[in-house]
């Protein structure tokens, strides 16, 4: 029975069930630490997209070494040559509180599933968890361009290594850290539970915001978390 974990969403009625605070902490910016905040510039609007996102190789990049070394979370750490996703020349709209809400939230999503990678591929010698989380460095990178745009706090800026503002987030990362850490088998189960939620909530977003580039940026990671479910699930 595929089991479904809504993290800090509940999009579909308008409501986002838990409200988000940016952390005081700076990040080490060792082993995959995030950075403090968009330190790549505070309008940046370009982002170059991780590859094919699909975790077979396409995405690679530098991919970093298999211990999680190189797959930080910082702007531009670990970035593929492959599809843009350049929002210079794409609208903004206007977003709902709860839609402001909801791009915070996913910025969380896209930390814990990069934090969680970075860890099993410290554990595992495949190399698909490192991919991957270097895409999801690039997911991020994405959605701070929204925070940026639409003056959004930023959860994740000074972010800690396994550490989220949201309660849920935290304890979804925790259950899914020590299932992942029992097997190689049970870190692609947990990887798989987190891409389906990706996508669940991913959908759930886009259906409703009419900004023509949250709309951008929820497909794009929608088809990147696809294909990474395609990828943990061989």
């Amino acid at each position: 029975m595929r089991t479904r974990t809504r993290v800090a969403l509940a999009i579909g009625t308008g409501v986002v069930a838990t409200a988000l605070l940016a952390s005081p902490v700076l990040a080490t910016g060792q082993g995959g630490g995030i950075g403090a905040g968009r330190d790549g510039g505070p309008r940046q609007q370009n982002a170059q997209q991780a590859g094919t996102c699909d975790g077979t190789g396409a995405e690679m990049g530098t991919p970093g070494s298999q211990n999680g070394q190189g797959a930080g979370m910082g702007r531009g750490a670990g970035m593929g040559a492959g599809v843009n996703a350049d929002l210079t020349n794409v609208a903004s709209g206007t977003l709902t509180d709860s839609q402001k809400s909801a791009v915070a939230a996913l910025a969380e999503e896209e930390t814990l599933a990069h934090d969680l990678y970075v860890a099993f591929a410290g554990k595992y010698s495949t190399p698909v968890f490192t991919r991957i989380a270097n895409a999801e460095t690039q997911h991020l990178t994405e959605l701070r361009i929204l925070l940026d745009r639409y003056a959004i706090t930023d959860p994740t800026a000074g972010h800690v290594v396994g550490t989220f503002t949201n309660a849920d987030t935290q304890k979804l990362y925790n259950e899914l850290l020590a299932q992942g850490s029992a097997s190689l088998v049970d870190a692609y189960a947990a990887a798989r539970t987190v891409e389906s939620t990706d996508i669940a909530d991913l959908t759930a977003a886009k259906a409703e915001v009419t900004a023509p580039d949250a709309l951008q940026v929820y497909t794009n990671l929608l088809t990147a978390s696809q294909r990474h479910l395609v990828a943990f699930s061989r």
